[in-house]
């Protein structure tokens, strides 16, 4: 996001940015909150989530360093967050609220590039899901999401497990956990990965991406 200005313009973007900390499992902010101020994560993984009856949430993703959320706080003041969003681990954000972000574009008109960027950028995830929940079955999305969580947590070449559930996952894929459990035993039990409490193992990348349909 930050790469579609020039150095100086990121320098000017990062002085206005407030650095904000959160404890693994705290909650950054909640659904219907008033959104004030604009996330890009410098540090750490955070959940984003719905919260559904009965106790339960629907995840919708996880988001790592490098990634950003809450941009609607920049275009609408009145605006209510859509999600909630809770740290899975130590996690910073540098965070721009809406009068800074104002402040800035009026000294630079071109600052709002960093914006539109980062909303192009959540339509094409929210796209490219919406037609792969159309077009895919629930087993390659399952598959995908763990692909894309390995690369998220960057263990890709090590042992470390991903620390997400396996109703996190299911959420994540838009299927049923039933559904999702089949998929885990299936790979388990061809070595494409292991098990532990609340945690996953890749053992075989390359049968992982030829589950998950992805082109090398």
């Amino acid at each position: 996001m930050l790469d579609s200005l020039s150095p100086l313009e990121q320098t000017e973007v990062r002085r206005q940015c407030r650095r904000r900390r959160f404890a693994a499992g705290e909650h950054l902010f909640h659904a219907s909150d008033i959104g004030d101020a604009f996330h890009y994560i410098d540090r750490g993984r955070v959940l984003v989530f719905l919260s559904a009856p009965g106790g339960e949430y629907v995840a919708l993703s996880v988001l790592g360093p490098g990634q950003s959320f809450g941009e609607q706080a920049l275009l609408d003041p009145r605006s209510l967050r859509t999600a909630t969003v809770r740290a899975l681990e130590p996690t910073e954000t540098l965070a721009l609220a809406r009068p800074d972000f104002e402040h800035l574009r009026a000294r630079n008109p071109q600052i709002e590039r960093m914006l539109t960027y980062a909303l192009a950028e959540q339509v094409r995830r929210l796209t490219d899901r919406l037609v792969e929940a159309l077009t895919e079955p629930a087993e390659v999305r399952v598959y995908r999401r763990l692909f894309e969580l390995g690369i998220l947590y960057d263990v890709t070449d090590t042992a470390a497990p991903i620390p997400l559930t396996q109703e996190q996952i299911a959420a994540m894929a838009g299927t049923r956990l039933r559904i999702t459990n089949r998929v885990l035993n299936d790979a388990r039990r061809d070595g494409v990965l292991s098990t532990r409490r609340r945690r996953i193992v890749i053992e075989n990348w390359d049968e992982l991406r030829r589950r998950a349909q992805l082109e090398r």
